[in-house]
């Protein structure tokens, strides 16, 4: 794509890039910087220090980076920097879902306070009249589902012609939602002069393939040495008897110093269960999937990130479809079929470097499961045990843990567990 040279730079790592001590170093424009700083940062993450000066120099960019780095600011800060102006629609953000979409506007809405940009979000779950208003009325950004904007693009409701910035984002969850095919029609409408930024979680050979029509000789950036984990979440696993589970996720939930817990079920079936059973307990839990209307999901979300709810119960479409700040826990009631859903789930805690725990329960069923997470991360999760928890049967450890005083929520009089917490900042 059309750009400055880069110094003829196909790949970069956060060991070679220059140490900057804050955004206005990072060759943004004075208001988006304002704007940042009203916005209370202070220092950039490793992803935004890395990309915001390859796109502020027009070269397209392949990034990966674990859920939680910052990666939203990232490619939003200097495409706001760029257009600054407002004019034609010039700006196209593609995400998997109506969630991710909609935080995603609000972060340009967020970041560009101080500029006369338009943003207008696309997405499906809700009529078409004042998506298409806001079209006709003109506007410079749109942040879109790919399913909505086609529709919107058949009814000639807008025009791809003048888009100068596109940017493809959580590009293995597009790929898994079988999303490649409306890509493919979407970027045949924009013009072939475009900066593109493409990111994703992990990039397998699949990705790289997407990559190639996406991305024209792209800047590589990869964070955490290529790990798909943050290094600031401590996970590991409960083997426990199927029959057993609910029982040991009380225990769990009665031992851990939580704020904010997020349990994952593998479906919606069981993730309605899980929800209704804590409701039986002392504990209150609200309930997040694609059955529930939109009205409904609103509300949940809107109570667990208040905190009014501490625990959300969901399936898949929270790890990869939605940004919740500041989750001290995350539970895997189920184990997760695909390892890239584990990374995902385990990346809704431990966010923009924030200490994190993250809890998987493993009955014999999962043992193919977990061999291919473990595979995939490079790395054996450490097994645990609750002492003092009535199991049917001795877990087996691989590794031998360490004893870990715990704040007693109640489960016993004086228990004990490994649970590998640390002192918050």
């Amino acid at each position: 794509m059309d750009g400055l040279d880069l110094n003829a730079m196909s790949e970069i790592s956060i060991e070679e890039l220059s140490d900057t001590s804050g955004f206005g170093e990072l060759g943004l424009s004075d208001a988006i910087v304002r704007g940042v700083s009203l916005c209370g940062y202070k220092e950039p993450t490793q992803i935004q220090k890395q990309a915001i000066p390859i796109i502020m120099k027009g070269r397209d960019l392949l990034g990966a980076s674990h859920t939680g780095s910052g990666k939203t600011a990232a490619f939003a800060l200097p495409i706001l920097s760029l257009l600054h102006r407002s004019g034609p629609l010039r700006c196209l953000v593609l995400e998997p879902t109506r969630e991710l979409a909609q935080q995603v506007e609000k972060a340009f809405l967020k970041y560009g306070r101080t500029l006369q940009l338009k943003v207008t979000l696309l997405h499906g779950g809700v009529g078409y009249g004042k998506q298409t208003q806001d079209l006709q009325r003109g506007v410079d950004i749109v942040v879109a589902t790919p399913g909505r904007l086609l529709d919107h693009l058949s009814q000639k409701a807008l025009t791809l012609q003048d888009i100068r910035f596109l940017v493809l984002d959580e590009g293995d969850r597009m790929m898994d939602m079988g999303f490649i095919p409306d890509l493919r029609r979407i970027i045949g409408h924009c013009p072939q002069n475009r900066q593109s930024m493409l990111f994703s979680a992990t990039l397998g050979p699949e990705m790289e393939g997407v990559a190639n029509w996406v991305v024209s000789d792209p800047v590589r950036i990869s964070i955490g040495g290529g790990k798909a984990l943050a290094s600031s979440v401590q996970h590991s696993i409960y083997p426990v008897d199927d029959r057993q589970k609910f029982d040991l996720l009380l225990a769990l939930l009665e031992q851990i110093d939580y704020r904010s817990v997020i349990i994952f079920c593998r479906t919606k079936l069981g993730a309605d269960m899980i929800a209704r059973w804590l409701s039986n307990t002392k504990y209150r839990a609200v309930i997040l999937h694609s059955d529930r209307s939109q009205k409904e999901r609103d509300q949940a979300l809107e109570g667990f990130k208040s905190g009014a709810v501490e625990i959300l119960v969901a399936t898949d479409i929270v790890a990869r479809g939605i940004d919740i700040m500041d989750v001290s826990h995350v539970i895997n009631y189920d184990v997760p079929q695909n390892p890239e859903d584990y990374v995902h789930r385990i990346g809704r805690t431990g966010r923009m470097d924030r200490e994190g725990d993250a809890f998987s329960l493993f009955t014999a069923s999962d043992q193919d499961f977990l061999k291919n997470i473990e595979r995939f991360i490079g790395q054996t999760i450490k097994r645990e045990k609750i002492e003092n928890f009535p199991y049917n049967w001795s877990p087996i450890l691989e590794e031998r843990t360490v004893q870990r005083k715990r704040r007693n929520r109640g489960y016993d009089s004086s228990p004990t567990m490994n649970i590998g917490r640390r002192k918050r900042r």
